[in-house]
């Protein structure tokens, strides 16, 4: 099972918006953005640009973060 890599769903309640709002946004399947926000599938790094403008955050604020050695290191995983 993959661990949460991101802050989707959390941001887009701290800025009262919907999946599907984003969705709309996007032109997006509303069944594409849930994937990301349950981290099922993530968004490419083109995509998380426009959700961060859109959310009117930084693109890091959508990423957890793990902390090795008193060191964050930003979590991504890329999948082939």
């Amino acid at each position: 099972m993959m661990e949460d890599i991101n802050r989707l769903k959390i941001v887009l309640v701290e800025k009262k918006r919907t999946g599907k709002w984003l969705a709309e946004q996007l032109g997006k399947n509303p069944s594409t953005v849930s994937k990301w926000c349950s981290n099922v599938a993530q968004p490419d790094l083109a995509t998380l640009v426009k959700i961060a403008t859109l959310l009117g955050v930084i693109y890091n604020n959508l990423f957890y973060y793990q902390t090795i050695n008193n060191i964050k290191y930003r979590i991504i995983y890329y999948e082939k």
